[in-house]
């Protein structure tokens, strides 16, 4: 048998006719899938991306130790506080007010309404829902911390607070509040006031505090709550 000879760029073509070098219909291939690839990885990264940006507001209210995390109101929440408005006139401030329901129900019956709500989502959201429900006129929401609001134009208000938040805020509510305002907190009461009324039981359960009522006992047992809560923080 004759041994093979000739230059190397002879036995490369040898090589390719006989079928040693890849296919190039399998390097296309190839490159497509690494496209592919990094497409996906893209879309999966970005996605992840523009969840964490969303969440992330409703989630760092509940990291917070002072905080009013959003939790909605329930049908029968709603319609605990109405009754609590009932005969009620003025304005009214929901204090956290979450995705704006409270102040949509209280516009509905009258009510020049006012929500103020530290997360950005959730008063872009009230607002459309406002727009929507058409009481966009009567139903306003503002992004803000409720500690750097003064509520002393507001005859209701309304808070779905939590046991950490409520004597600090009891106190600041005895301080700006006029005489003929009304309170209303749902799930939790405050500490040093007694309820002038209360409906519903529960989660559900809402009390009303009028400001002519709590004056004399919220002053006194107001100041021993207030530092109570500092002492906490």
């Amino acid at each position: 048998m004759e041994a093979r000879g000739g230059s190397p760029l002879e036995a490369l073509k040898e090589e390719r006719h006989s079928g040693y070098v890849l296919p190039t219909s399998f390097e296309a291939n190839s490159l497509k899938k690494r496209n592919w690839g990094f497409l996906f990885t893209g879309i999966v990264g970005g996605s992840l991306v523009a969840l964490y940006a969303v969440a992330t507001p409703f989630i760092t209210p509940a990291l917070r130790k002072i905080c009013l995390p959003f939790v909605p109101a329930t049908p029968k929440q709603i319609e605990n506080v109405l009754t609590m408005l009932r005969c009620r006139k003025g304005s009214l401030v929901d204090i956290g007010s979450g995705d704006g329901r409270i102040v949509i129900a209280a516009a509905k019956e009258g009510f020049t309404s006012v929500g103020y709500e530290l997360n950005p989502w959730l008063v872009w959201y009230s607002r459309y829902r406002a727009w929507r429900e058409g009481v966009h006129d009567s139903a306003k929401f503002y992004i803000s911390d409720l500690w750097k609001v003064t509520f002393s134009q507001y005859t209701n208000v309304v808070i779905f607070g939590v046991p950490q938040t409520m004597p600090l805020l009891q106190r600041k509510l005895e301080l700006e509040l006029g005489e003929d305002a009304r309170v209303i907190a749902c799930r939790f009461p405050f500490p040093g006031w007694t309820p002038d009324l209360v409906t519903g039981e529960g989660i559900d359960t809402v009390w009303a505090y009028d400001a002519a009522s709590f004056r004399g006992s919220g002053r006194r047992l107001g100041k021993v709550a207030h530092s109570q809560a500092v002492a906490q923080i």
